[in-house]
């Protein structure tokens, strides 16, 4: 039975990765530190944190569509790579250890921590309407490779959908950002079929984390314009992921005082 306190601070977080993620992206940065802290196992951590973003896509797939924003035909193209490499990332995350996974999670979230406070929406944005796109081939072997890692670890993928469908396949950041949304709502769906095999999921938090994503994600689109953070929202998310990242780090490599107990 999951305690009040828990299922409070599961809610919050995942409202405010679902908030963060809706105008930003990386909410994973907040929520898979959250589900390791709890006592989920990484690999389970990174099986679970799917359930919410799942969701959350679904719900991002059909505001996109009813704001004829999103073109599925011009995501159908991409979408059987983006899906095999979904599935085979998602193969290799059941089959690695938990003890490595947790060293690879952190790593990552220290890395896409610099790369949230650097804005690279605006960097991707400099290339609209100055790019044509690039052969097909090349477009499809690089929704593979983001496919492969997104079904592995998924933080940040967002952030490689984007600049692929802006620099490799020339669409407007609008057009982007909702095909970003449908790839992701595809990998994301292969790469949890695999979890759930393997069982690698906890339904109960998932389905906790995933009414937060919800919530936050309905917020953030009634208040705020996609790709228009708010300077103090990035500010609370760099500070907040930092937190999240020293103390995994420190709590992994043993570096913890032993009166410090989470």
């Amino acid at each position: 039975m999951i305690e009040y306190i828990t299922l409070a601070a599961i809610i919050l977080v995942g409202f405010i990765a679902g908030f963060v993620n809706t105008i930003a992206g990386s909410g994973s940065l907040l929520t898979l530190p959250l589900l390791m802290f709890l006592g989920l196992p990484a690999g389970i951590a990174n099986g679970t944190n799917r359930v919410g973003v799942l969701v959350q896509n679904f719900v991002g797939v059909f505001a996109y569509k009813k704001r004829k924003i999103l073109d599925t035909h011009a995501g159908s193209e991409f979408a059987l790579p983006t899906a095999i490499g979904g599935l085979i990332g998602a193969v290799l995350a059941v089959n690695t250890e938990d003890r490595i996974m947790e060293y690879v999670i952190g790593i990552v979230l220290f890395v896409m921590f610099f790369v949230f406070i650097f804005k690279p929406e605006k960097w991707i944005n400099t290339f609209v309407d100055k790019l044509q796109a690039q052969f097909p081939v090349v477009q499809n072997i690089i929704c593979f490779l983001i496919g492969v890692y997104g079904g592995y670890i998924q933080v940040g993928v967002g952030f490689f959908f984007l600049a692929m469908l802006v620099i490799a396949s020339g669409h407007n950041m609008e057009r982007a950002n909702a095909l970003k949304v449908y790839l992701g709502l595809i990998f994301t769906a292969c790469a949890l079929v695999i979890f759930f095999i393997n069982m690698k999921v906890d339904v109960a938090i998932g389905l906790i984390l995933a009414v937060g994503n919800m919530l936050g994600a309905m917020v953030a689109a009634k208040w705020f314009e996609i790709n228009k953070t708010p300077r103090y929202l990035r500010l609370f998310v760099s500070v907040f992921s930092l937190g999240l990242c020293l103390l995994f780090a420190l709590k992994y490599l043993h570096l913890l005082p032993y009166f410090i107990k989470f």
